[in-house]
């Protein structure tokens, strides 16, 4: 592919087929990559947390953010922020694993924000009090273990390992 061209799907929308890693940074063109999850699936809230669980569970946060990410825009709109706030928690222990600590520690107290705004109890069994403590802590952990990048481009961290920082979901653990 030359870099003028774009992938594109059957209706011609542009998609990036570009394989991806475990925390869907994209691999050269030809390089075997993490497999995809198609996208726009219509799941029950109970599949989309197992499936977003398991896939925490294996250090795929990136790719659990698209589960989420298809619930918040499939589901109920009383939901949307529930689902949402759950992909950014995904997405800040993406750019956390990433080394990213600003970009972080940022979307990981986004989503607690939403959840905390959602209300509590949270529904389909989320643990909320105990997912929201989970962010804000590994937001401040990563955020304090940061150095300044010379660049002045934020904060650079140790990247935490995605699986060993991986919540628990469902209030109890599961």
């Amino acid at each position: 592919m030359d870099a003028t061209s774009r992938d594109r799907d059957a209706e011609g929308r542009a998609r990036n087929a570009r394989p991806r890693d475990g925390l869907g940074r994209p691999l050269p063109y030809g390089t075997p990559g993490v497999e995809r999850l198609p996208e726009g699936v219509v799941r029950t809230p109970e599949e989309t947390l197992r499936e977003a669980q398991r896939l925490l569970d294996e250090g795929m946060p990136f790719h659990a953010h698209e589960v989420f990410e298809d619930a918040w825009k499939s589901g109920p709109a009383p939901d949307r922020e529930l689902w949402r706030g759950l992909a950014q928690l995904a997405v800040g222990l993406t750019h956390a694993a990433r080394g990213n600590a600003t970009g972080g520690a940022r979307l990981l107290r986004r989503g607690a924000a939403a959840l905390a705004g959602f209300g509590v109890p949270l529904p389909y069994g989320i643990g909320g009090d105990a997912l929201i403590d989970w962010a804000r802590e590994l937001a401040d952990r990563v955020e304090g273990e940061g150095v300044r990048r010379a660049d002045g481009g934020g904060v650079a961290a140790r990247p935490v390992d995605a699986a060993d920082e991986a919540p628990r979901l469902r209030a109890g653990g599961r």
